[in-house]
């Protein structure tokens, strides 16, 4: 195989890492009625003016499988803190007691539950269609070789090479996408 050809699919496979690590991160962020810090890594938190994440204004714990606790640096930032949980919509209640915040996760109804694993499904299979996006450019870029000699046969070979790693990492997505389906379900 020509080193245009494997410069190609070495690119592919580094972009699918990204996207199956993108996935990962997303399903992370679907909660499965246990308390996990990841849950509160997408809050930004108004520090003097500026939206600052959460996790650099404070430390974030949790003691238990039902409880989150966050303990700012400043005494000052637990109004805004306590704030931008509220505003960011998690179904989650903070109680500020003027030391810590204490967020107590409920458990999962079953109707909620099958929400989760519906929104599951859905970024498994955005993170399927961005390796089959990454797919069809890498192929793209492969058949432009063509213009600078690279011979039908190893093409054909770089094509095939492609399809091997798309496969490959969809079989990751889905793996990522019945364990978090598993840990949905699991009560």
């Amino acid at each position: 195989m020509s080193e245009l050809i494997k410069k190609q699919v070495n690119d592919a496979k580094a972009l699918m890492d990204k996207a199956i690590d993108h996935a990962d991160s997303e399903l992370n962020k679907i909660r499965a009625g246990k308390a996990s810090p990841s849950l509160l890594d997408d809050i930004r938190v108004d520090y003097y003016g500026t939206p600052t994440p959460l996790s650099q204004i404070g430390s974030v714990n949790t003691p238990d499988a039902r409880t989150i606790v966050v303990q700012p640096w400043e005494k000052s930032l637990l109004n805004p803190i306590e704030k931008a949980i509220k505003e960011a919509n998690l179904g989650v209640n903070p109680q500020n007691d003027g030391i810590i915040i204490r967020i107590n996760v409920p458990p999962l109804t079953e109707e909620r539950r099958r929400d989760l694993v519906k929104k599951a499904k859905s970024e498994a299979e955005t993170g399927k269609v961005a390796v089959r996006n990454i797919r069809k450019d890498a192929n793209e870029k492969i058949k432009k070789l063509k213009s600078e000699g690279v011979s039908e046969d190893e093409i054909k070979t770089g094509e095939a090479e492609v399809q091997k790693l798309t496969d490959a990492y969809i079989a990751k997505v889905d793996q990522l996408s019945e364990a978090k389906e598993k840990d949905i379900m699991t009560v």
